[in-house]
């Protein structure tokens, strides 16, 4: 692979313009949507610590964003592969304890 291919796969790779644009839409939560109510805490609580305990997820995998309104999470970020992707939500569902999961992790490297 060229230097110019080369840059043009980094460019698109770090172009978050649809990313904001979704984020804008008011289409996903944002941190600004993380409820306040006890119940709701209390999840977002225990997925964090789950996520945190977990020994082989990486830190972009911990790092992801959970956000709790009315029962239903949502989990939004990046994670390294399909399986960190699938771990991450198997916490979230076990220590959400029935609340609706929204899956919108991107894996980073989807080879």
């Amino acid at each position: 692979m060229n230097l110019t291919a080369l840059a043009a796969d980094q460019k698109v790779e770090s172009d978050n313009t649809a990313t904001n644009q979704r984020d804008r839409s008011g289409e996903t939560k944002t941190s600004g949507d993380q409820s306040n109510t006890s119940a709701d805490l209390q999840i977002t609580q225990a997925i964090r610590r789950g996520l945190m305990k977990d020994g082989e997820l990486s830190n972009d995998a911990k790092n992801v964003k959970v956000i709790t309104a009315n029962g239903e999470v949502t989990l939004r970020g990046p994670v390294n592969t399909a399986q960190e992707k699938v771990k991450v939500e198997q916490i979230a569902k076990s220590a959400a304890g029935g609340a609706q999961i929204v899956d919108q992790l991107d894996v980073k490297n989807k080879k």
